[in-house]
């Protein structure tokens, strides 16, 4: 079911919650989290609340989508709530705000926040440049961002690692949870003499594959270089390198010298998947934090070279 309510208020919202609630039969014990959206102006929300729709069947939650509308003329308050089959296992509420109350979501969003609840923070577009900082981003517990979606991905990690704060995580590194995966099993694969360099090539301005360089770095403390071009990890051993790389069909390619090459099928993490992931550990990520440092201490070498 999905109600709409213009030009509302946050308390008229909150009886219609409750009503259509005890309507449906459905309960807002079972919630888990609180899930706050937060879009900007000319952001599209609708992909971003099928995505928690989507992710709710593993993680009931309240989604709570922020929209910011027009800073002119007055302040307005338009709400829409979605329950029911139209909501998934989660109940959604969007809050479209205008004129100066567009400035102020998070007073907008205090009465709808679940209470002893943990809360998430998503941004799905843009994000702020310090978003542990950020008047949304300091109610959460844990805060997603999408470095893909960056005007400038360029440098977008660079300041995301300028902006850390425990609790920040990225659905570009969400994204390449398989190709760690692989290369976490490759590595642990005969013949096990240490790996004395590593080389990435991927498409430029790929916020993943910096992140899946600055892993590997990290992880491995060996040379590693980031180089453009069609996808592949070699990772260098004395008896030759152990690669990486996707086939013709999409299929993960493992080749060790000496052995035959491994295929692994793999599928498209989509955005409901990954934001599913992403909800089920609230604690720091500290494996992120440290990719996220590999991939802009290469940066800043490869500039400098």
């Amino acid at each position: 079911m999905i109600v709409d309510l213009p030009e509302t208020s946050t308390n008229a919202v909150a009886k219609k919650m409750v009503e259509l609630r005890e309507a449906g039969g459905a309960v807002s014990l079972g919630r888990v989290l609180t899930l706050v959206v937060v879009a900007d102006r000319g952001e599209p929300t609708e992909a971003a609340i099928e995505a928690a729709i989507g992710a709710s069947s593993e993680h009931p939650s309240r989604v709570i989508v922020l929209a910011s509308g027009s800073r002119k003329g007055e302040s307005r308050l338009d709400a829409q709530v979605r329950v029911g089959g139209d909501a998934g296992a989660s109940e959604v509420v969007v809050l479209t705000m205008q004129g100066p109350l567009a400035d102020q979501p998070h007073s907008v969003v205090t009465p709808f926040l679940l209470p002893d609840c943990p809360i998430v923070v998503w941004w799905p577009g843009a994000a702020p440049e310090n978003p542990s900082e950020d008047p949304m981003g300091r109610i959460g517990k844990r805060r997603i961002l999408d470095a893909s979606k960056s005007a400038h991905p360029d440098t977008v990690l660079e300041r995301r690692l300028a902006g850390y704060s425990p609790g920040d995580t990225d659905i570009a590194w969400t994204q390449i949870t398989h190709w760690r995966a692989l290369l976490a099993s490759a590595i642990d694969r005969p013949p096990h003499s240490a790996i004395t360099a590593v080389d990435v090539t991927g498409p430029a301005h790929s916020p993943g594959i910096d992140l899946l360089a600055g892993w590997l770095r990290g992880t491995l403390e060996v040379p590693t270089t980031r180089q453009i071009g069609s996808f592949e990890v070699r990772m260098h051993r004395p008896e030759g390198a152990t690669v990486l790389s996707i086939d013709q069909n999409g299929n993960a390619v493992i080749s060790v010298p000496d052995k035959p090459d491994g295929k692994v099928a793999m599928m498209h993490r989509d955005l409901p998947v990954c934001l599913a992931e992403e909800l089920r550990r609230l604690d720091t990520d500290e494996i992120y934090e440290l990719a996220l440092r590999g991939a802009v201490q290469m940066a800043a070498e490869g500039a400098a070279s």
